[in-house]
């Protein structure tokens, strides 16, 4: 994601310094985002559920923002509709259409709050604004203006802010690809200084693993930025990717609890910077991701600049390639192989065709049947023998690797679906991730 050099709550139109504007006594006040997702605001009655939540906080004398996620299923349906009338439909005209959802779910949860006694109102992304790059379906944000929002708070208005939206250089709406929720609350938290994050969803924080695949798995008090960055961009579906980047740019405390559980200060997991953790795991978790198409491209004349005439069109067409590998053959030929997120494979197939007269290739095939499987930990850093053991437990279950990446906190490997729960449960052992109770049960 790319990111703007100056921090975003340094460009609020018209105030430097959105603190300045403050009395005293609201300066003290603590200022929580609090983002509910599609789950958190399904139906009436959890939408009144939220309401209450927000009520309790502002109750306690704290400054709250939120920011909603449309009901849950309604930004699928709303996908739908566009790939029903054009699987390549206009983007902007995709965007004006699933942003539909966070318009709906914000007015709603305003009116649930007035019902409480609580002063609240609605913001689309275009009314702060949250101005975003041209990227339509899958936008950055370039900047915040808060000021809109601060002024709410001085007043005790509560603020109820439409995620995943914002308004491009166009004019027009710009959605922030899915989960987008989240980089719209950490971006508001950012440009109101707000001094936490809490991010509420239908789990009650961050585990090593998914839970509903390994029993064993562990509930985190806390985990780095970097790792949190690194699980959310491998599957991880706790937060956005992006949301994650921009908090760790921004320094804001980003705080993941449930919705349908009592919580405190105490509850969930907290990402947070690593000076903060004090006794650091070599493994923080592991993560599965089955959003994975793999696109292989046989039979290329090996010349120089042949990857860049293959992957140069595909990102001027916004389409993002992560794990790339490239094969030997015969004749002077070669093989490159690379995954791209499947709902970016018939764009990715549509460019490369266009682009076969000059890369010259002989076969284009793509797959589904394969899942993306990353053990993540700051202890990758250190320790080599993270990596060798890793490739031993996968071989050692006959299970076999098609595909490498790496990053400095990060091993990744593609391999058949079919493999899925056995590799993420022999990794999870193999690590000393399981938890303790569960295994002396």
């Amino acid at each position: 994601m790319s990111m703007p050099d100056t921090p975003v709550h340094d460009q609020l139109s018209g105030r430097a310094d959105p603190h300045a504007a403050m009395t005293g006594e609201i300066e003290k006040r603590k200022t929580v985002v609090m983002k509910f997702g599609g789950t958190s605001v399904g139906n009436i009655e959890r939408i009144r559920n939220v309401a209450k939540r927000v009520k309790a906080e502002h109750d306690r004398g704290r400054r709250v923002a939120v920011v909603v996620s449309a009901m849950a299923g309604v930004t699928n349906r709303m996908v739908g509709y566009c790939a029903e009338l054009d699987p390549l439909a206009d983007p902007k005209e995709y965007d004006a259409v699933v942003a539909a959802g966070e318009q709906v779910t914000s007015g709603l949860v305003s009116i649930a709050l007035q019902a409480l006694g609580v002063k609240a109102r609605s913001f689309q992304g275009w009314q702060i604004p949250l101005v975003t790059d041209d990227a339509h379906g899958k936008a950055a944000i370039e900047s915040v203006d808060g000021t809109a929002l601060l002024a709410c708070l001085d007043d005790d208005v509560v603020p109820v802010v439409a995620g995943f939206q914002g308004v491009g250089p166009d004019g027009r709406i710009a959605t922030l690809g899915r989960g987008g929720s989240d980089t719209s609350a950490v971006a508001v938290a950012a440009a109101i200084h707000a001094d936490q994050c809490d991010i509420y969803t239908d789990v009650d924080g961050i585990y090593t693993t998914d839970p509903r695949i390994v029993k064993r798995a562990k509930k985190l008090d806390r985990i780095t930025y970097e790792e949190m960055l690194e699980l959310a961009s491998v599957g991880a579906k706790v937060l956005q990717t992006r949301s994650v980047g921009l908090a760790m740019r921004e320094n804001v405390r980003v705080r993941v609890l449930s919705s349908f559980a009592e919580t405190d200060d105490d509850s969930g997991s907290i990402v947070v910077d690593e000076d903060e953790i004090m006794e650091k795991e070599l493994v923080a978790g592991i993560a599965n991701s089955h959003d994975e198409a793999k696109i292989s491209v046989r039979n290329i004349p090996d010349r120089p600049g042949i990857a860049a005439a293959i992957f140069d069109p595909l990102a001027a067409a916004n389409i993002n390639v992560d794990m790339i590998v490239q094969s030997v053959g015969v004749d002077n030929l070669t093989n490159m192989t690379f995954t791209v997120s499947k709902a970016d494979e018939a764009a990715a197939r549509s460019v490369l065709e266009k682009a076969r007269e000059y890369v010259q290739y002989g076969e284009l095939i793509t797959s589904h049947n394969v899942v993306k499987i990353s053990v993540v930990g700051i202890g990758m850093r250190s320790n080599a023998g993270l990596a060798a053991r890793m490739f031993r437990t996968l071989a050692d279950r006959g299970i076999n690797v098609q595909v490498i990446s790496t990053s400095e906190i990060k091993i990744s490997v593609l391999i058949d679906s079919e493999y899925t729960e056995l590799a993420m449960r022999a990794l999870h052992t193999a690590y000393g991730l399981d938890a303790k109770e569960e295994a002396d049960a």
